[in-house]
């Protein structure tokens, strides 16, 4: 057993659960979004605005080595 993993998961968990309390709809969102399936060859854009209202948006097209990170992202079970 690493036990040095351990800690890094357990700060990992704190942070996310920092994270959610701040930011409350961002897992239901990522939640709805993944009820609906994401499929390779879907878009995914983000958008950023600073405070002095610069914006940047950048997108990904889903790709299978992505479909793989989420598979193993959601079975790390962070929120039991």
């Amino acid at each position: 057993m690493n036990f040095g993993n351990i800690g890094t998961m357990m700060k990992l968990q704190s942070a996310l659960k920092t994270f959610n309390a701040n930011h409350p709809r961002v897992m239901p969102f990522f939640k709805a979004v993944g009820a609906e399936g994401v499929k390779e060859g879907m878009i995914i854009e983000m958008t950023v605005r600073t405070p002095e209202g610069k914006s940047m948006t950048s997108n990904i097209k889903v790709q299978q080595s992505d479909l793989e990170l989420i598979e193993t992202l959601k079975n790390l079970n962070m929120n039991e």
